[in-house]
């Protein structure tokens, strides 16, 4: 009698004790980050009344939305840079479009590198790094484009004539509708590279990172005509804040030499005419459209794989764009029109119901991603990061977010608080040029530059101070 009971006891710990084991060693979450270039925060899930994006939309439903998130310099190369290492710019890191992780901070590592060391399988797909070959050992397998033909870069023109005008003149419109199907455009044929790769990572037992980067909303703003035609023309509507703003210093204007670049855009300094304007921002919904729909088919298939209860999944822009708002085209300035982006991260607990899903107004800047997922996934924190994990923010969008937040852009350099928006531009030796300050509260579209207004001296002093300081900290 005894033995049996002993052997009962034996037996039932060990099944215990495998249960037990079974838990300790379950797989990590998988993680699913999706960049979209040039991604204003103007999506259905962001209360905007014009643009279509119905898989975001619904994908939002179970995930936190960040409606203040913020990049640390809106312009693709130095953000992702910036993103990728968790380190912040300044002047002289991380600055233009060129900027590289492996150059401006050679002993850093990065988010896929850091992955990669910790058994994590990692996949670039599409435009993540500006550089392809950016950090690029970090990467479990060499970074995947799209090819690119006739010599095009990013424009990848479909249409005879516009293909014909480019090998003539090197440019081209800064738009296409094209009768094609959504893979003939670089960012389809990423999206069915991006799902053969999903289905080869389902079989693997390690966790993966993979990383997929839409290049529309870029200019120029090519898309299925299918796209376009969501779209009712004459309702496309320019914007109310279309002229500087008032007071607002010459340095806060800019040529937007990005667009200036294509046929059909006047020279500077002249406008762009309405006509103009009004294809534009139509062809840039049709884009944000058309990159939803990419978006809906990684989305699908995850849950056809089975992977969707165990993938974390960011969808996020790498910095803002202008519409013609303060008379300015394109990111390269301190508003926040430039600075500001979308973010939305989905989690396994918020499908699990263990996190609350819904839109947090707390500030985050990107730098914070990283730390972010280094808590996600139960990681240690690297001493190089400069940010802080927004995982309360994730558990509950309630939760409190950061009492300010630093983009920069070339000498400028900007505070963000729940209230307010200020900008220095600052000289090598940190003397202030040029200041504009803006009160979110009275002035959300930023059309009066206060920071000379007399009953606004002390929050000027008190902002200076911090900005001062976070300078200081960080250096110029």
């Amino acid at each position: 009698m005894f033995n049996k009971i002993a052997m009962g006891a034996i037996s039932l710990n060990l099944i215990l004790l495998s249960y037990i084991c079974l838990a300790d060693n379950s797989k990590p979450p998988n993680i699913l980050f999706i960049m979209v270039d040039d991604l204003r925060p103007e999506l259905g899930i962001y209360d905007h009344p014009v643009v279509k994006t119905p898989h975001i939309d619904k994908f939002s439903k179970n995930a936190t939305i960040f409606t203040n998130a913020y990049v640390n310099v809106p312009v693709c190369g130095a953000s992702r840079a910036s993103m990728m290492t968790g380190i912040r710019p300044n002047q002289v890191r991380f600055r233009t479009y060129q900027a590289r992780a492996d150059k401006d901070a050679p002993d850093a590592e990065t988010i896929f590198g850091m992955l990669k060391s910790n058994d994590y399988v990692t996949h670039s797909i599409g435009k993540i790094m500006h550089f392809s070959d950016d950090s690029s050992d970090d990467w479990s397998v060499p970074p995947w484009k799209p090819k690119v033909e006739h010599g095009m870069g990013h424009r990848n023109y479909l249409l005879d004539e516009n293909i014909s005008f480019f090998k003539k003149n090197r440019t081209g419109p800064p738009f296409e509708k094209a009768e094609v199907n959504d893979n003939s455009y670089f960012d389809g044929k990423t999206t069915v590279e991006a799902l053969n790769r999903l289905g080869v990572l389902s079989k693997k037992q390690d966790p993966f990172f993979l990383a997929v980067g839409f290049v529309k909303p870029h200019l120029p703003f090519n898309a299925p005509k299918k796209y376009w035609d969501l779209y009712d023309h004459s309702k496309i509507h320019l914007p109310d804040n279309a002229e500087q703003p008032t007071k607002a210093p010459p340095k806060a204007k800019h040529a937007f030499g990005e667009l200036r670049k294509f046929d059909g855009i006047p020279e500077n300094p002249l406008p762009v005419p309405d006509d103009i304007a009004r294809q534009l921002i139509h062809g840039y919904y049709a884009c944000v459209s058309y990159i939803d729909a990419q978006i809906g088919m990684l989305l699908s298939r995850l849950d056809s794989l089975n992977l969707t209860e165990n993938t974390i999944v960011f969808i996020l822009g790498d910095h803002g764009w202008s519409l013609g708002e303060h008379g300015l085209w394109a990111k390269h300035s301190p508003f926040d029109l430039a600075t500001r982006t979308p973010l939305i991260v989905r989690t396994p607990d918020h499908l699990s119901g263990t996190s609350k899903s819904g839109k947090s107004h707390g500030l985050v800047e990107f730098v914070d991603i990283f730390p972010t997922i280094t808590e996600l996934t139960k990681l240690k924190k690297l001493d190089q990061l400069d940010g802080e994990s927004f995982a309360a923010q994730l558990k509950n969008p309630s939760s409190q977010g950061k009492s300010a937040v630093f983009p920069r852009w070339a000498i400028a350099e900007i505070i963000k608080t729940d209230q307010y928006s200020y900008t220095e531009w600052r000289d090598k030796r940190g003397g202030v040029l040029e200041r504009m300050l803006y009160d979110h509260n009275l002035d959300p579209e930023e059309t009066f530059n206060v920071s000379g207004e007399p009953e606004y001296a002390e929050i000027v002093k008190s902002l200076h101070q911090r900005l001062s300081e976070h300078v200081s900290e960080f250096g110029i």
